[in-house]
């Protein structure tokens, strides 16, 4: 994974510090980007939103998204450890979904980033402007003490937000919006599954492309969310169609292999046999209403 600040706890930059990244990516620390001109939009998690001037994105770690700016745009990004922002939680970044609202509410804009559009008036942008040139100012010498003044800095920007969109943020939380991301998130990869089923190479990484998911991300999904690896998942569906083709047509037993997506016949006679306890051509007959 590509490592873009230059330092671990706390960075601040705007464009003109290195060119934006222009495909999707992801990255272990927090990422806050600030829209100061050039209409376009962002890519987060499954969503597509709007990210006009004065928008703001919250970015939580190893999220894929993609914001493509404009080559006349102007933005400034913010990027932070979790240990630099909330060293009191212990748990996995991946797990940060979980995190009850009111045991952190600093994290509600990350959490509900794919619900919300951070659009702000002009007076809660001013004031927003207004931190990150004393962000900016006091990064360039990181004295002894500065490193808790860019914490309180970046504590009033999340709060602000938090204040200006607290409504949105409450209703969210108390609907469990997250977990319906997981739900929808979880449905695309099954929906890529479903139709790439006959593919020999179907693999993690395509379908979290697909879902707009890191492999990474989708892989700890995937185990809290079902309990299994991603093969099995792609597995049972193989077997699902398998058991239809076998009781409900008259092909040959390669044809139903390649048609689940098994290249080599014996290796699917194998794998059926293990989770069906018969071959193919025995739970056929077996199954099957005689006419």
């Amino acid at each position: 994974m590509q490592q873009r600040s230059d330092r671990h706890d706390f960075y601040i930059r705007d464009k003109r510090g290195r060119a934006a990244l222009t495909s999707p990516h992801r990255h272990e620390y927090f990422q806050i980007q600030i829209n100061l001109g050039g209409d376009t939009v962002q890519h987060i998690g499954g969503a597509v939103r709007p990210f006009p001037r004065k928008a703001m994105a919250f970015i939580l770690p190893h999220r894929l998204h993609l914001i493509p700016h404009p080559d006349d745009g102007d933005f400034i990004l913010i990027n932070f450890s979790q240990e630099f922002f909330l060293p009191q939680l212990k748990c996995d970044p991946l797990d940060l979904e979980d995190i009850p609202i009111g045991q952190a509410p600093e994290l509600s804009p990350f959490r509900f980033q794919e619900h919300i559009d951070f659009i702000l008036e002009d007076s809660a942008f001013d004031e927003v402007r207004t931190l990150l040139d004393r962000m900016r100012a006091l990064d360039q010498n990181r004295e002894f003490g500065v490193r808790e003044r860019l914490k309180g800095y970046l504590f009033q920007i999340v709060g602000l937000v938090c204040q200006h969109f607290s409504e949105p943020l409450k209703a969210l939380g108390a609907s469990n919006a997250t977990h319906q991301g997981r739900k929808d998130a979880l449905a695309r990869v099954r929906t890529y599954i479903r139709n790439h089923i006959h593919d020999p190479t179907l693999g993690l990484k395509e379908a979290a492309a697909a879902a707009f998911l890191s492999p990474n991300y989708l892989t700890h999904l995937l185990r809290k969310e079902t309990g299994k690896p991603f093969s099995q998942l792609v597995l049972d569906r193989r077997m699902q169609l398998a058991r239809t083709l076998l009781l409900n047509s008259q092909l040959p037993i390669g044809q139903v292999a390649h048609g689940c997506g098994f290249v080599d016949e014996a290796y699917f006679s194998r794998c059926f046999r293990k989770e069906h306890g018969l071959p193919p051509g025995q739970f056929r007959r077996a199954h099957q209403t005689p006419n």
